[in-house]
């Protein structure tokens, strides 16, 4: 028998950890290539995925990569080969987001709910039956406006979907990666930002029972606890506070120890607009304090634009400069990947 459990401990092997590169078409467009001066489309975002999951050795570091529908269907430049094929060759996990994006929440339209849920079944099984990936992925978006916000209405509902997610995900045989992302956009304190991830967390967990989730076959996609960058996300609206790395790994490691249970096989960090210096000085510190404290879960990466970042800024969209950008993408492997020792 498929021992999911087996599949969720791999994805958090010691010193491996997970890409997320699976932004949809428009946030790859958008938020990845037009940033940095790339033409968009099509083959421009399989070039894009092709310069990063292509680049060789990254299989010291990564244990599985999180792809967007788009990317299962195109194929690499060296063998011809589909990426999640390659991926696999290399024993890196090929895994897909299967949420439909984000809509207001009908109940508090500051906050939103993720869709996705109708079809899930079918769509889950045509991406089991077709691309044979391991593992799933569903974000939420959590948003801290002061008290105000998240509301409990939102919490609940947000980990009621995320909950009916991985129990469809597990009756497909795959391994649910559940996202309630904590955003950073606000003037919120770090010490908010603690309980409202401990409030999350807890929330989730409870869904998660109530829905028979397995919960040895689960991994958790949390952010870190940290001050709000500002309205505009970017800290321009006055940015709180700065935390330091150990500020971030105590508040970070104090809310997942009170609200996720030591049958979670795995815990792995979102970079969340943080830089990436940042983000790996951060997991750092947190592992650094997890081995001190003894925490019961693995604890490891699952990075978007803190391992692209520089990568996207030395390609330029140009051939030629494939070489350069594979050689920053993987220095920040090799960084996170050490960052994990604590």
């Amino acid at each position: 028998m498929f021992d999911l459990s087996e599949v969720a401990r791999g994805l958090v092997a010691p010193g491996k950890g997970i890409l997320a590169a699976d932004e949809s078409n428009k946030s790859a467009d958008e938020k990845r290539l037009a940033q940095y001066g790339i033409p968009v489309g099509p083959e421009m975002r399989r070039q894009f995925r092709d310069m990063l999951l292509e680049t060789p050795e990254i299989e010291k570091y990564l244990s599985g990569v999180i792809l967007f529908s788009e990317t299962l269907d195109q194929k690499d430049d060296e063998d011809g080969l589909y990426f999640p094929e390659s991926l696999k060759k290399r024993g890196i996990l090929p895994g897909i987001k299967v949420d439909e994006g984000l809509e207001p929440f009908p109940d508090s339209p500051e906050e939103t709910i993720t869709k996705g849920l109708v079809g899930l079944e079918e769509r889950v099984l045509e991406f089991k039956n077709k691309h044979h990936p391991g593992f799933t992925k569903w974000r939420a978006a959590i948003t801290i406006d002061g008290d105000r916000l998240p509301t409990t209405r939102a919490l609940v509902e947000n980990a009621k979907r995320l909950a009916i997610y991985a129990n469809e995900v597990q009756k497909a045989g795959m391994v649910p990666i559940v996202e309630p992302e904590v955003l950073l956009d606000g003037n919120h304190s770090r010490l908010r930002c603690r309980e409202v991830i401990t409030k999350t967390m807890q929330a989730l967990i409870a869904a998660m029972e109530d829905q028979a989730v397995d919960m040895g076959a689960v991994i958790i996609k949390t952010s870190m606890a940290l001050s709000g960058k500002g309205k505009d996300g970017e800290g321009k609206n006055g940015s709180v506070h700065a935390d330091t790395p150990e500020e971030v790994a105590e508040d970070t490691l104090g809310a997942l120890m009170e609200a996720v249970p030591a049958i979670i096989p795995g815990i792995v960090f979102l970079s969340g607009g943080q830089s990436p210096d940042e983000a790996i000085a951060n997991l750092a510190a947190i592992t650094k304090a997890a081995h001190a404290k003894n925490v019961p879960w693995p604890l490891t990466y699952s990075f978007a634009r803190a391992f692209q970042e520089e990568a996207l800024i030395a390609w330029a969209g140009k051939h030629e400069n494939v070489p350069a950008a594979r050689e920053a993408f993987l220095k920040r492997l090799e960084q996170a990947s050490a960052a994990l020792v604590g």
